[in-house]
């Protein structure tokens, strides 16, 4: 069966067209009428896997994540309309550079390959993945999370509709619904096969492909993320900042884990968050601190939040629930070090009126983004204006930071030559005359 599949991609891959037709634009616009078209099949099925999954014990906080909504649906025609908007200017050459004699060099855009993208839970990463991979040329086969079989068998009739529809090879999108674990690590030994593999999830899964396949990896890696609150900002603004990069979708990977507070700041930072306590999802916060700054806590906060101490292992934590980290930490030095040594380098931040703390912060901490005076919620392509992505690369080569369209292309050179040689015929360097 994995032969089989692995085949069925390359072919697919070969006989896609090139880069720019307008079969892929059409793809998009074919996945979004069917989606909205099946929509109703779609939520039921979701439903189910649902049901399944808290009947099987998975977690709140994962289950939370299975969920669809008319906003994700939303969200996806959008994401659609994008790629059509973009696809143009993210495909044409590059431009002409002079060379020796009379040639000229420019870029063109090429798809990767082969990708093997494994994920979590989510459902609806299936339908982003399949219009970015698909609308740069690329093949692609999609490893979902078990307990999202039944959803993801309606998305991938909408995919291979959508393949028909537009004309494009009908295993250039391969969803692998019966594929398990001893399957899927046949597959990613397959470097002869696959181009590019792309684990999406938790620190285990991304460390797991690394070691396990020789295949290059794209990481959508963990997020231990970090925000410095300097004791110059603004405790409204800290608090407001905070409860957004924590509170809507806990599980994120660029939600906040741990809160390091300076120490002039934190007294009228816990103040503040006491005068949002009438709002109900922030009294679904978990705050976990040392025991010498839980002493500190308003009434307020102990009486109404569940506050636990900071156990030795929370440092570096992923918790992928509404748990919350909190440290006091006397300057922007011992918070870039505690970043430092516990950060995944996914996304870090710091709140600060102080520019030359904004400054040190910036120039000391690597992470794939730093957001500055704003929620960690910014780091995603769609917010931050560079366009939709599937998802955000924690590695250093090829892609740091959202995984785009642009992303899923390489490019090489066209040389128009022009009659021009390099070598005259005496064996020196320069135009032959």
């Amino acid at each position: 069966m994995i032969e089989t599949i692995v085949s069925n991609a390359r072919r697919a891959a070969g006989a896609a067209p090139p880069v720019g037709d307008p079969a892929y634009a059409a793809f998009a616009g074919a996945v979004r009428r069917r989606l909205v078209e099946c929509w109703e099949e779609v939520v039921a099925a979701n439903e189910a896997d649902v049901r399944s999954a808290r009947d099987a014990g998975l977690s709140s906080a994962m289950a939370g994540r299975m969920g669809l909504t008319a906003a994700h649906r939303d969200a996806l025609v959008e994401l659609t309309h994008r790629v059509q908007e973009d696809l143009p200017g993210v495909t044409a050459p590059g431009p002409r550079v002079r060379g020796a004699g009379r040639s000229r060099a420019r870029t063109v855009a090429r798809p990767l390959g082969v990708l093997l993208m494994i994920y979590e839970s989510r459902p609806m990463v299936t339908l982003d993945s399949a219009v970015l991979a698909v609308c740069t040329g690329n093949a692609v086969l999609l490893r979902g999370g078990s307990e999202c079989r039944g959803c993801n068998t309606v998305l991938a009739g909408v995919i291979a509709s959508a393949l028909r529809e537009s004309g494009l090879p009908e295993h250039l999108a391969q969803v692998l619904l019966d594929t398990d674990r001893a399957g899927l690590r046949e597959l990613m030994k397959r470097d002869d096969a696959i181009d590019v593999l792309l684990p999406r999830g938790g620190a285990g899964l991304v460390s797991y492909c690394r070691t396990a396949s020789r295949i290059p990896v794209i990481a959508g890696g963990a997020g231990v993320n970090h925000l410095y609150a300097h004791s110059s900002a603004d405790p409204d603004e800290a608090v407001r900042l905070v409860l957004d990069s924590k509170l809507p979708d806990p599980a994120g990977c660029t939600a906040l884990e741990m809160l390091l507070l300076d120490e002039d700041l934190a007294d009228d930072f816990f103040t503040a968050l006491s005068g949002r306590l009438g709002e109900p999802d922030v009294r679904g916060l978990v705050l976990r601190a040392p025991a010498d700054l839980v002493k500190r806590l308003p009434d307020a906060l102990t009486e109404a939040l569940e506050v636990r101490e900071l156990a030795e292992n929370d440092d570096g934590r992923e918790f992928l629930d509404t748990t919350l980290g909190v440290r006091v930490v006397s300057d922007v030095d011992e918070a870039v070090r505690h970043v430092r040594r516990f950060g995944t380098g996914h996304t870090e931040g710091v709140v600060a009126r102080s520019a030359e703390v904004v400054d040190h912060f910036t120039a000391r901490v690597d992470a794939a983004a730093v957001v500055v005076n704003g929620s960690l919620r910014l780091h995603d392509g769609p917010t931050m204006g560079t366009g939709p992505e599937m998802a955000i690369s924690t590695g250093r080569l090829h892609v740091r930071g959202p995984v785009g369209l642009a992303a899923l292309l390489t490019r090489s050179w066209v040389v128009d030559g022009g009659g021009t040689v390099r070598f005259r015929r005496d064996g020196a360097e320069g135009e032959d005359r």
